[in-house]
């Protein structure tokens, strides 16, 4: 139901996952009778995670560890990897940058030219480790490097941008078609961002195997205020879902639904799905992993945009290993470890089996749901008072 928000124009209510909880059901299971594991076109995955394509968060090298761990890591194949041989001495000095420099000298170390043959290289050492290649290029680039990374064997390609439509309109250069694209390129393509049922609706029509649902939730990402656009996640990734069901309906053809970014803890995760999520594509939390390249800062692609930035460098503090922050074990009660465990607690308590079986979980709008009965929690700074 439309709310009036003024003479001539009304919108819907949309909702956060702050503002929505999951119902318990009428039994619980033991979380190892519960299958997490996540299904993409020829790859099963033990946990149902991408980690986002933020320099600052995935490396070749961590994109190998989180392989390992049961996720796939997307590397930005027009970040930092790729336009300096050997970026650590980059990456030291953003971390060293104070905070008024940042985003300008962030836009000076991006002006470097992307190398061709680094493209590949970093495709290798992914693929070396022995575990899914996965890159993203933005829909401007895509043409440019797809012979390339086809050559470097990439496994999956992620098209993403702050926003991705299935219909550029451009009087000024041809546009990229991603129906045609899709469907003369010879990989797997995951989209995205998208936040509403129609363009969610259009990008699996185009051909991919899986949409990003999000625009602007990420902690690093300034787009909802920069732009005035977005929608908040737990109404976003429902619209979603329901257009592919809609799809499917129509194609005998599932599409995946990743929801991307404002997931801070384990339980944000687990709504995530509840509200209709395939897998989570997650950064930030990633960020704080001793062996993140960002040395305790992550930044979002559209940060060092050369005309209008779209991010901030953001300052976390480190509190595990990836693994630690994966899969556990947490020594912290704030929901930042141990993710995926926590998912499948949630799952065992609320008696689903498996991530499909969950996406038709009750779920309510509980705006009280962190607050209720934790005074104390908040007064001191602690669990979710933090």
């Amino acid at each position: 139901m439309d709310i009036e928000i003024g003479i001539g124009k009304s919108g819907r209510r949309a909702y956060g996952f702050d503002e929505v909880a999951i119902v318990p059901s009428r039994r619980t299971r033991d979380p190892d009778d519960v299958d997490i594991s996540w299904e993409i076109d020829a790859w099963t995955f033990g946990l149902p995670m991408m980690a986002a394509a933020m320099d600052g968060v995935v490396s070749p090298a961590t994109a190998v560890h989180i392989g390992r761990l049961g996720g796939l890591a997307v590397l930005n194949l027009e970040g930092l990897w790729t336009r300096y041989e050997d970026p650590e001495p980059v990456l030291d000095e953003i971390a060293a940058l104070p905070e008024e420099k940042a985003t300008r000298r962030m836009q000076e170390l991006y002006r470097e030219p992307i190398k061709e043959d680094l493209v590949g290289q970093r495709i290798r050492e992914i693929r070396d480790g022995g575990v899914v290649s996965c890159g993203s290029l933005t829909p401007q680039r895509v043409r440019t490097y797809a012979d390339l990374v086809l050559q470097a064997e990439l496994d999956v390609l992620v098209v993403q941008g702050t926003v991705v439509s299935a219909e550029h309109v451009s009087t000024r250069s041809e546009p990229l078609n991603l129906k045609e694209f899709i469907a003369t390129f010879d990989l797997p393509v995951i989209v995205g961002g998208c936040a509403s049922y129609q363009t969610a609706l259009h990008l699996m029509r185009s051909g991919a195997i899986g949409v990003l649902v999000g625009v602007g939730p990420g902690a690093a990402c300034t787009t909802r205020g920069v732009l005035g656009v977005g929608v908040p996640q737990a109404t976003a990734i429902a619209d979603a879902a329901g257009a592919r069901m809609e799809h499917l309906r129509e194609t005998g053809r599932y599409v995946q639904v990743i929801a991307d970014g404002g997931m801070r803890t384990g339980g944000d995760i687990a709504k995530a799905i509840a509200c209709g999520a395939d897998a989570v594509m997650i950064g930030s939390p990633l960020a704080k992993a001793y062996e993140a390249p960002g040395r305790g800062f992550h930044w979002g692609m559209a940060t060092f945009h050369p005309d209008l930035p779209r991010g901030a460098r953001v300052a976390t503090r480190r509190i595990g290993s990836l693994e630690e922050i994966l899969v556990g074990p947490a020594h912290e009660n704030d929901g930042q470890l141990n993710l995926f465990g926590a998912l499948r607690t949630s799952m065992a308590t609320t008696g689903y089996a498996n991530v499909r079986e969950f996406q038709k979980a009750e779920v309510i709008v509980a705006p009280s749901i962190k607050t209720e009965g934790k005074a104390e929690q908040r007064a001191q700074g602690v669990g979710m008072g933090h």
